[in-house]
């Protein structure tokens, strides 16, 4: 079940995980937890753990985000099943445990998010363009990713929810949801 907003540990500043905390069958089953929530949602392509109840700073994001990159960017046409694609969810997770920002870049991009714990409510958030990050993965190996476009915007947001931070406190206007 997600967290929605005014629960406090969304407001939480996240605790960091040991080494030997990663590998414990408590943290691998809330991966797998967190994992199937992610699957289960309909527009959802990054998940932190407060928003499961956790407060641990871990997030796992979709591999779908770097799909919804590609598309925006022109570099891949959006497939003829993409609507099926999505309702299976059968995309990658990656994740993140114990996520530290080693690099930023300058410029700056805004554009509309929303949020699984903030339902029905969007705003224009300003972003990095390009971020990287060090962490560790589910195995407790740690790994460099650099990210850009709406994968550091996935990133950034998630990073935020480890923070207490939610992109109503950053956005710069609200926006009306679409009517369905």
């Amino acid at each position: 079940m997600i967290i929605k907003e005014p629960n406090p540990i969304l407001r939480k500043e996240a605790k960091t995980l040991s080494l030997s905390e990663i590998k414990t069958a408590k943290i691998q089953k809330l991966i797998s937890d967190m994992k199937e929530a992610l699957k289960n949602t309909d527009d959802g392509v990054g998940l932190a753990a407060p928003q499961v109840g956790e407060s641990l700073r871990l997030f796992i994001v979709s591999e779908e985000a770097g799909e919804i990159d590609k598309i925006e960017k022109g570099k891949k046409e959006l497939p003829q099943n993409y609507d099926e694609i999505r309702k299976k969810k059968v995309w990658k997770n990656y994740v993140f445990i114990n996520p530290i920002v080693k690099n930023t870049s300058k410029n700056n991009l805004e554009r509309a998010e929303g949020c699984l714990s903030v339902p029905g409510q969007y705003g224009i958030v300003k972003r990095n363009e390009k971020i990287t990050v060090e962490a560790y993965d589910e195995n407790g190996k740690k790994f460099i990713r650099g990210a850009s476009g709406f994968v550091a915007r996935v990133i950034q947001h998630e990073l935020d929810h480890l923070k207490g931070t939610l992109f109503i406190d950053k956005a710069e206007r609200t926006l009306e949801p679409e009517k369905k």
